[in-house]
């Protein structure tokens, strides 16, 4: 678990309470998603049922099943967690990045020599049994990047590599 924030205050009269929120507290978190604090050294989940930003580190909770203030005094000065994100491959990169990878083009093997940025005609440079063609840098010719082995394989158009 991540500690993302402490309870510092009671707000209201219907179980509201304050809180402090640290910077690995999610800038995209749902309220469909539980908080948990720490009782008797178990992680307890708690529903919002409000969650309302005050400024970068403040924020206002209200929480399924404690609606007195009562209820919420036994949270005050609690630490609010998230399980810790596991570390998902993110979808996006720079085209940049792909310089210097292996490349397998049919039964042409080379390397993505350079990339040229362009709105209209992004291309890829690439030098395949030592010859350099450009080859226009769209999602519909790569058939797979693997980031960790840093290789590429191309499907072409027949043609494409021909001058």
């Amino acid at each position: 678990m991540q500690t993302v924030g402490r309870i510092t205050k009671l707000f209201g009269v219907d179980g509201g309470v304050s809180a402090v929120l640290y910077p690995a507290f999610p800038e995209d978190f749902r309220t469909t998603e539980p908080l948990f604090v720490e009782i008797d050294k178990l992680a307890v989940p708690l529903f919002c049922a409000s969650f309302e930003r005050r400024g970068q580190t403040g924020a206002i909770l209200r929480f399924d099943d404690i609606d007195t203030p009562r209820r919420a005094e036994e949270l005050l000065g609690r630490e609010l967690l998230l399980p810790e994100c596991e570390e998902t491959a993110d979808d996006e990169f720079y085209m940049e990045d792909l310089i210097g990878f292996e490349v397998r083009a049919g039964e042409l093997t080379g390397e993505l020599t350079d990339y040229f940025d362009s709105e209209a005609n992004p291309l890829f440079e690439l030098t395949l049994d030592g010859r350099e063609y450009l080859v226009p840098a769209v999602e519909e010719f790569i058939a797979g990047i693997d980031f960790e082995r840093r290789t590429i394989t191309f499907v072409l158009p027949e043609g494409l590599l021909e001058l």
